[in-house]
């Protein structure tokens, strides 16, 4: 999927600088999208959406739309993309919100685009879905444990479960809603 992302970023009518370094900013650029998209799961719906969230919502399918229609030009789709994604970020961090008829409208459009028409996925094999879900099982379980020395403020031990983690790899978020993670790769 790095690879279709990497092309889909460049016209297809323009040269494409092929370079590891180009792979690896695609590689981060796939998870910052699909992680928003993700992201979208944990979004709480407010009463009314924020001016500057419903004019994006409502705007983003028929921008997208334009852009596909302005001779294919998918880095423009992808850029509206990502826009969306630094929404996604401001309304988890209560900076913005959200009402739950634009959420819908919102995940729809994200989920279209990226996933029908550019043709972008996950890729979890299905043989690592067992994997992945026992992984997930057990940092939440650490966490559990984390939570409960902060909660007895044992400040210590809390840091060293998050040291010890991010030194296996993962990334603990603080969050006014709880504790996010994943796994770094």
């Amino acid at each position: 999927m790095t690879i279709r992302f990497f092309i889909l970023s460049a016209h297809y009518r323009g040269t494409v600088d092929f370079s590891n370094d180009a792979l690896k900013a695609s590689e981060k650029g796939l998870e910052r999208l699909l992680g928003g998209i993700n992201d979208l799961n944990r979004v709480v719906p407010a009463d009314k959406s924020d001016e500057q969230t419903h004019r994006l919502v409502s705007e983003l399918a028929q921008k997208c739309y334009d852009a596909m229609n302005d001779d294919f030009a998918t880095p423009q789709v992808i850029s509206h993309l990502f826009e969306a994604c630094t929404t996604i970020n401001k309304i988890l961090d209560h900076k913005a919100s959200i009402s739950e008829d634009d959420l819908n409208t919102l995940n729809d459009t994200m989920r279209l685009f990226t996933f029908d028409l550019l043709g972008l996925k996950e890729e979890k094999g299905k043989s690592n879905d067992a994997r992945e879900e026992a992984y997930g099982k057990v940092v939440e379980m650490v966490l559990d444990l984390r939570a409960k020395a902060k909660a007895a403020k044992d400040w210590a031990t809390s840091d060293q479960i998050r040291d010890q983690l991010a030194a296996a790899g993962f990334e603990v978020k603080d969050t006014k809603d709880g504790v996010t993670w994943k796994l770094n790769k």
